[in-house]
């Protein structure tokens, strides 16, 4: 039995799918505030509070903003990673406030009672 020719090396080359020698296509760009998300809330955990409300607010709105892009615009994980750490640093704080408030009524309360 006879194999059959192999392929002519001039015959076209089949079509590439991601843009040619098959590398994968490259990502998206990140969202412009992805990062800043991100910073914002890390900073809202371990240093500053004040900052996760920001954080937890612009995480959401970028997070819908990059659902919107259809895959045109990425840094996701960044955002919702920033998102969640607002979300805690925002707990964390509104734990701390109830805490002073607590504090100042103890306070409040002792002079009131050895007056």
């Amino acid at each position: 039995m006879s194999q059959p020719p192999g392929p002519n090396p001039y015959d076209p080359q089949p079509y590439q799918p991601y843009g040619g020698h098959g590398l994968p296509p490259a990502p998206p760009p990140d969202h412009p505030q992805a990062t800043t998300v991100l910073i914002l809330g890390i900073l809202g955990v371990s240093l500053c509070q004040v900052l996760a409300p920001f954080a937890w607010v612009m995480g959401g709105r970028v997070r819908k903003e990059i659902e919107a892009s259809r895959g045109t615009v990425g840094g996701s994980q960044m955002v919702t990673i920033g998102w969640v750490l607002g979300i805690v640093g925002s707990c964390l704080l509104l734990l701390g406030l109830a805490f002073v408030v607590l504090y100042v009524i103890f306070i409040v309360i002792l002079i009131g009672s050895s007056a």
